[in-house]
């Protein structure tokens, strides 16, 4: 099944979606923290562990965190506190003032609680990321469940993780809707039988939009409002 674009965004088939997964990072908050931490402010502290120039740190974490992409080490705070000598989670509270929601997310989160929908988080997010986000956003609230794909030890670009998932939660595919920044989940869970995919493509003002390829997208969340 698909969904149908039209010239005001997406027409979301509400009432056919019973279960919603919603992704967090870049999703539902604004990715140019996740972006400023890995790119500009772990360099920093690794340079200076390290006694090297911030360029060559970059360049050693950029290299380094290519080589993990697509496996859950890439979002793994205890393999990179390992990797790099640095204590991850403690950094990212020193920047948590940087996370927020973007425009409308508890609006959305509300209106899909006063329909009924079961809605659930699945993230790649470490425990510990997953953690520092809830205390500093509201969106915990409107959950019914929060999964951090380190559950299962497999991130979403694993198709296996959707079944370990539904084994888990009992949601059925053929009514469930995925909201996605991540391409690789949304193949994934499309080739797993998960009847709705949706990208989000506006991941922060701060950064370029994503090219969707041959998903249904939106840009933000007042296209998507349920009714």
């Amino acid at each position: 099944m698909r969904i149908k674009t039209t010239a005001q965004g997406p027409a979301i088939p509400w009432n056919d979606i019973e279960t919603v997964l919603l992704d967090m990072d870049g999703t539902l908050l604004d990715l140019h923290f996740d972006w400023h931490f890995w790119m500009t402010y772990v360099p920093q502290m690794y340079a200076e562990r390290n006694q090297i120039t911030e360029d060559e740190a970059q360049r050693i974490i950029r290299e380094k965190i290519h080589s993990q992409q697509g496996t859950l080490n890439w979002y793994c705070l205890d393999y990179w506190t390992e990797q790099l000598d640095l204590p991850i989670a403690a950094l990212k509270h020193e920047l948590k003032h940087m996370i927020q929601a973007h425009p409308e997310v508890i609006t959305f989160l509300q209106r899909l609680q006063a329909l009924g929908k079961h809605v659930i988080m699945v993230t790649n997010a470490h425990r510990d990321s997953l953690a520092i986000k809830l205390e500093m956003t509201e969106i915990g609230d409107y959950f019914d469940e929060m999964i951090s794909a380190h559950d299962f030890g497999m991130p979403k670009e694993d198709g296996a993780l959707w079944s370990a998932i539904q084994n888990k939660v009992h949601f059925d595919p053929k009514h469930t809707l995925l909201v996605d920044d991540n391409l690789h989940a949304l193949e994934s869970a499309q080739a797993f039988g998960i009847a709705y995919q949706l990208a989000a493509v506006h991941v922060s003002p701060k950064m370029d939009k994503i090219d969707p390829k041959a998903f249904p997208y939106f840009e933000n969340f007042n296209q998507i409002m349920p009714d």
